[in-house]
């Protein structure tokens, strides 16, 4: 029989409902009796004895809260009652021990990724377009419709079919309101002409020019980033002339990053060439033509070692720190062990657990390089009235994630327990094996296409309210932290960690069919959802306050 509620670390004085509860219930833990004093939804926390105003409130160990006025016993945590409240940190020595889990299951194992000459090794082959201003978006747009429409990567064909049904009925006179027809199918799988490009992608956005200087510096170092990334193939960049992020700066930074850079990369700056048609047309037939030197690469057995994983949350519930971020945690441990990378990232998200991740890091300076990222990112949130603690989103609290700590602490847990043996800066590549430490916002779209500039390969998307989120270069996986999400949301998410939730199955359990799955991904073995819907988001951090 699945439990009713939980308390996860010992030292808590909130335990967690696992399903609703009402008022006047009684519901035992560990032997002790509590009698509620509200109604208590599912994923939210109530409390184990009287709380004064001023008293701490304690989950996963630590400091998430202060009580803001007299709470009894039983009562539900909740923002009239609780506010945001976090231990201070600092570096100080600390010999951290970590045991690592047992790999024996994987050792050995390998993955089938497409390796590259510097020895990386992609679990995708993509070939990306990339404008260095926003000026070019049309012609992106008008690219990418004759070429995926031809090369096969289109998904949007039976909306297509569904409009065309529309237009009929309407012609015909019918009642478009009363029409009860829904798109069908997809009828027959795409055929693509090109078998080892596993799609052609395009990283629009809003930059290159307009903003401020070191607006366009970021964004050059973000794109060299994905031009460099062990998943792209082959880059085709369109330039107007006149920007701020001028070409020479973009080819300079990709050097920078890789001075060994030899893929393919074909520039067409629209206020040097004839006509509009012209420039479309050139990078349309070069494009093909590089296509067809790309779709030679074939993939081939690699070791677990090479795979880079990136840990993100979004959509977040009081769930999400209890199932499926633990989970994840586990199989980033898994990896770690195993020789690989693993990214965790969202700083805003990390307030609460910082001392934690301080005290894993093996490196002073780099133990003080998270510290100054921190503060320096939340100052700055404060200074225009924010600050992390308001971090935590409407839908974030109504599914019991009351504080920022909570929220953080929970977050965290995806990360593992493995030592922290870097810390990076926005679109710093990760170079060592283990865990690394990397600075972008919380926001879902800003902090993947942060991780994947760092190199991710494959992304662990835990979410708890479902969120559609996806990465142009890097495939994105999906992970529910509960069956009703799984069940109704069934479109989108990939791994199902709700039976954490039921009992059926242990954190340990979890994290390992997650990498189970993750190995499949990597081989092509498995497509996960957002890379079947081309859910190609792409948002580049502009360096201000956004959480």
């Amino acid at each position: 029989m699945a439990e009713l509620v939980l308390k996860v670390h010992p030292n808590d004085n909130v335990i967690v409902a696992l399903k609703d509860l009402k008022k006047g219930q009684t519901v035992q833990y560990k032997g002790e009796d509590f009698v509620l004093q509200d109604d208590v939804n599912a994923k939210h926390k109530f409390f184990t004895n009287d709380m004064q105003a001023g008293d701490e409130i304690i989950m996963y160990g630590v400091l998430v809260g202060k009580a803001q006025n007299f709470i009894p016993r039983g009562g539900v945590m909740n923002t009239d009652n609780t506010r945001h409240a976090a231990d201070p940190f600092e570096y100080r020595p600390y010999h951290y021990q970590w045991t690592p889990p047992d790999v024996s299951k994987f050792e050995g194992r390998t993955f089938n990724g497409y390796h590259r000459k510097d020895g990386r090794v992609g679990t995708a082959n993509y070939w990306l377009f990339m404008p260095t201003v926003f000026c070019e978006n049309r012609n992106l747009d008008v690219i990418r419709e004759a070429l995926h429409n031809e090369l096969g990567y289109a998904v949007t064909d039976k909306y297509k079919r569904y409009a065309h049904h529309l237009v009929e009925a309407y012609k015909q006179g019918e009642d478009i309101g009363s029409l009860d027809l829904a798109p069908a199918a997809q009828t027959t799988p795409n055929d693509r002409v090109f078998k080892n490009i596993d799609g052609i992608k395009f990283l629009n956005h809003q930059g290159g020019c307009g903003g401020t200087r070191q607006d366009a510096g970021v964004l050059g170092k973000l794109l060299a980033a994905y031009a460099d990334h062990s998943n792209v193939a082959g880059v085709t960049i369109l330039s107007l002339g006149c920007q701020n992020l001028q070409t020479k700066q973009l080819l300079e930074e990709i050097k920078l990053r890789n001075p060994d850079f030899d893929k393919p990369l074909l520039v067409y700056e629209q206020q040097q060439s004839q006509s509009e048609e012209q420039l479309i047309s050139d990078a349309i037939k070069d494009t093909f033509n590089g296509l067809i030197e790309a779709n030679k690469i074939e993939r081939q057995p690699a070791p677990l070692s090479k795979l880079v994983l990136g840990v993100k949350c979004g959509g977040s519930d009081g769930f999400s720190g209890i199932s499926a971020n633990p989970s994840v945690g586990y199989t980033s441990d898994l990896l770690a062990a195993l020789g690989g990378k693993v990214l965790l990232a969202e700083f805003p998200e990390l307030c609460g657990a910082e001392q934690q991740l301080i005290d894993r890091t093996i490196d002073e300076d780099k133990a003080k390089k998270f510290i100054h990222l921190m503060t320096t990112y939340n100052s700055q949130a404060e200074a225009v009235g924010s600050g992390f603690y308001m971090n935590p989103s409407p839908g974030n609290i109504k599914d019991g994630l009351i504080t920022d700590a909570i929220k953080s602490t929970g977050a965290a847990k995806k990360g593992g327990t493995s030592p922290v043996v870097d810390v990076l800066d926005y679109t710093e590549p990760a170079v060592k094996p283990g865990l690394s430490l990397v600075c972008t916002p919380g926001n879902d779209v800003e902090a993947t296409t942060g991780k994947a500039a760092s190199g991710a390969t494959l992304i662990l998307f835990t979410t708890g309210l479902g969120t559609p989120t996806g990465n142009p270069v890097c495939p994105t996986i999906k992970v529910s932290t509960n069956n009703v999400l799984t069940k109704r949301m069934n479109d989108i998410i990939d791994i199902n960690c709700g039976p954490v939730v039921e009992g059926e199955k242990t954190i340990e359990q979890m994290g390992e069919d997650i990498l189970e799955y993750c190995i499949k991904a990597a081989s092509g073995e498995i497509i996960p959802k957002a890379v079947l819907l081309n859910q190609d988001d792409f948002i580049p951090w502009k360096r201000g306050v956004s959480l």
